[in-house]
């Protein structure tokens, strides 16, 4: 097997100009399947959430559920797409294990929602991401391959098929090909999943937990020459976190550039992400809509969604996040560049729910931006996914404002708390790192402090009081940073009969 050399991306992008687009599917929050009554909890032993209608057994018929119908009239609204008087379910025909039917309940050519759009914010700039379309469907199950290295059928020994995703509400939302992004164009679409998720999570309709697979992500990605014809695209599919959507992108603009560097030709096809090395792989060549044989789905009515029922569910809607933004900023005190940051590290919600729990915003700023912003990018995970929670953070600023901790001992704290050692309380109990203040217990570290460093005691006497910082900074390494600095300084002071 040919090694590709990959060029160097700033090469790529002063050569070839990139066409992105990706395709967004979103589990909804109901509390029940599509077309069926099976609950959708998350979790649940294999194949116990299914009955004759998700499972497709003969003479079973789907009934639609009318919440998922309007969530994503709701979706629709916020996406700024025109609603559909008019449209219907149709069958989309393919063979997987996992559709226990054989097809998929979906929508083609008529879908619920289309033409809108979405502003996301990359470097300053407003870049406005056209949406095709916003369509209902039902979810597939799950496969799951047993017996190899990576999770995937080849070198699995056995596949095992879990049903209990199957039927469950999906929202997929197709933009519009998005070119002119340049060297940004992995930045851009990182900035719309960032923005849409927080556009979903405002309206309550999915907990958009991609790590749990209720917001995935497929990255459509091609190259051409400046001024040409777009060039062949590839679908990356099934892509579960935010930075690796930007990975993915990044990722095939490199390939796609060595490919036709070396005279190659870009095939259509879906490629796989893999996590750990950031690179794609061949999965398998690109049906198209002819390919699935859709037709319309002969067991459901038409939707005709009433147009003043569309209109309450518009005014309905929440503040959506770009405004909630703008909003916490100037509560915040935030400058554009620091909110910028808080923006990049994807601390909004985090930083806005420490706050809810009793910090100010600059103590939470500071913990979610600092150390577990840098814990975060030292292991590659999402922010949210670092360990510890809003009221963890809450807590142990809690504690360094009562003077228990300070902040390097409070570091310490935190590192128990991304270990899951417990609260932010029980681990300084359990450590033994709360801060000394008693008098009793620090008198005989400042004396010993004194006595070694007869000098410098002698020129506090003589009144230069900054030297006590020295036998302060003795007292602290003696009692491994634990000792109350100030009562330290005082009882230095005191000790050598000077007044501070």
């Amino acid at each position: 097997m040919t090694t590709i050399v990959l060029p160097p991306y700033d090469d790529v992008v002063a050569r070839y100009e990139p066409v992105i687009g990706l395709e967004t599917h979103v589990e909804l929050g109901t509390n029940t399947k599509m077309f069926c009554g099976c609950p959708t909890d998350f979790g649940g032993e294999p194949n116990t959430r299914v009955c004759p209608v998700c499972l497709g057994l003969p003479g079973s018929l789907p009934v639609a559920n009318r919440a998922a119908i309007e969530a994503t009239i709701r979706i629709g609204l916020a996406l700024n797409c025109s609603i559909a008087s008019w449209c219907r379910f149709a069958r989309k025909n393919y063979f997987y294990p996992d559709m226990p039917k054989n097809f998929q309940i979906s929508q083609y050519d008529e879908p619920l929602c289309v033409d809108g759009w979405l502003d996301v914010e990359v470097d300053g700039e407003m870049v406005r991401i056209g949406i095709e379309r916003v369509h209902l469907e039902e979810d597939t199950g799950k496969t799951l391959h047993i017996g190899g290295a990576t999770g995937r059928i080849h070198g699995a020994t056995e596949s095992l098929v879990d049903y209990n995703r199957a039927g469950i509400p999906l929202v997929e939302i197709v933009t519009k090909p998005i070119p002119g992004t340049g060297a940004q164009a992995p930045e851009v679409a990182r900035a719309y999943v960032t923005e849409l998720r927080d556009v979903l999570r405002s309206l309550g309709v999915s907990d958009v937990r991609m790590e749990e697979g209720s917001l995935r992500c497929d990255v459509n990605t091609s190259l051409n020459l400046p001024g040409g014809p777009w060039g062949t695209r590839t679908e990356t599919k099934n892509v579960n976190s935010l930075r690796s959507v930007e990975r993915a992108v990044r990722s095939e603009m490199l390939r796609q550039a060595a490919v036709l560097d070396g005279g190659g030709t870009i095939v259509q096809e879906t490629r796989h992400f893999h996590e750990d090395t950031g690179d794609t792989t061949s999965g398998r060549s690109k049906e198209t809509a002819t390919d699935y044989r859709y037709f319309p789905e002969p067991d459901l009515v038409p939707l005709a969604p009433d147009a003043a029922w569309v209109e309450e569910l518009r005014a309905a809607l929440p503040e959506l996040p770009r405004v909630h933004r703008k909003r916490l900023q100037e509560q915040w005190g935030l400058s554009d560049l620091d909110m910028q940051s808080v923006l990049n590290a994807d601390a909004v919600e985090l930083i806005e729910q420490t706050v809810a729990a009793g910090a100010t915003p600059a103590a939470a700023r500071k913990w979610w931006l600092g150390e577990l912003s840098r814990r975060a990018n030292e292991q590659g995970i999402e922010l949210a996914a670092v360990g510890a929670t809003p009221e963890h953070v809450a807590e142990l600023q809690r504690l360094v404002d009562e003077g228990k901790l300070n902040d390097k001992l409070a570091r310490g704290v935190l590192e128990g708390v991304v270990a899951g050692e417990g609260t932010p309380s029980e681990i300084m109990t359990a450590r033994g790192l709360e801060v000394v203040s008693d008098t009793g217990a620090l008198t005989a570290a400042v004396d010993e402090a004194i006595a070694a460093n007869p000098a410098i005691a002698d020129k506090i006497r003589d009144g230069k009081v900054a030297a006590a910082g020295a036998l302060v900074g003795a007292v602290m390494k003696a009692t491994r940073g634990q000792a109350d600095a100030k009562t330290v300084r005082e009882l230095v002071l005191s000790r050598l009969g000077v007044e501070g």
